[in-house]
């Protein structure tokens, strides 16, 4: 029988809501109210259905985490966009496997982190903003590095890559922090990527064209 676990405490509401929302929701939900309290019928709808959409979109569904000895989770919900070994990338030296995966406006947003460890560093790039399924988004746009070395004592970078629209990354954790397997660590807001780069070793369990979940999907299992 297959094990699980979750990595946060579960959520006391139906439809929880990621943090980084709670202004932009109670601000779309407050001019709502305003403009059908003035009578301006076509306006507050119009409102309203960008509150539900803002909602929809900081959305913050619970996981249940997969607890197979060695596996590494996906650290964002979308579209595996490439699996490939590159040299010397600009993370890592030598040989790393990069797993990249393609969020679009429609996919939740929470990032979690892949497997058990310890926070090493955290580097922030600013850059420009492509289209964030182009290959050149992971090297030119705006983006925020996570380094971590495993429980496994092998190291892992984690980079959340800003897109076209998107314009705010988030990251809640800090050098030095041990986290857990499905923890969330942070978000981006509107549109993004997420680069994830292993060592080369590790058995891929994944593929282009895959629609994975944050915390819940197995992208490769060390052996």
């Amino acid at each position: 029988m297959d094990k699980f676990t979750r990595s946060d405490i579960p959520s006391r509401t139906a439809f929880p809501i990621a943090s980084a929302g709670y202004v932009m929701v109670i601000g779309a939900a407050f001019v709502t109210v305003v403009l059908a309290l003035l009578g301006l019928a076509t306006l507050s709808l119009i409102a309203l259905v960008i509150t539900f959409c803002i909602c929809g979109f900081f959305r913050d569904p619970e996981r249940i985490i997969p607890d197979e000895e060695g596996v590494v989770v996906s650290p964002a919900d979308g579209k595996v966009i490439l699996t490939d070994i590159v040299d010397n990338s600009p993370f890592f030296k030598g040989q790393t496997l990069k797993i990249s995966i393609f969020m679009s406006v429609f996919n939740v947003h929470v990032n979690r982190i892949p497997y058990d460890g310890r926070v090493k560093q955290i580097g922030y790039f600013p850059g420009k903003f492509f289209s964030a399924n182009l290959d050149k988004a992971s090297r030119q746009n705006e983006h925020n590095a996570v380094f971590f070395e495993m429980d496994n004592t092998k190291p892992m970078c984690v980079v959340q890559v800003a897109g076209l629209i998107a314009r705010r990354i988030i990251c809640n954790i800090q050098p030095g922090d041990h986290v857990i397997r499905g923890q969330r660590f942070g978000l981006i807001c509107f549109g993004s990527r997420l680069d994830v780069y292993l060592p080369p070793d590790i058995k891929l369990r994944a593929a282009v064209g895959d629609k994975v979940k944050a915390g819940a999907s197995i992208l490769g299992q060390f052996v």
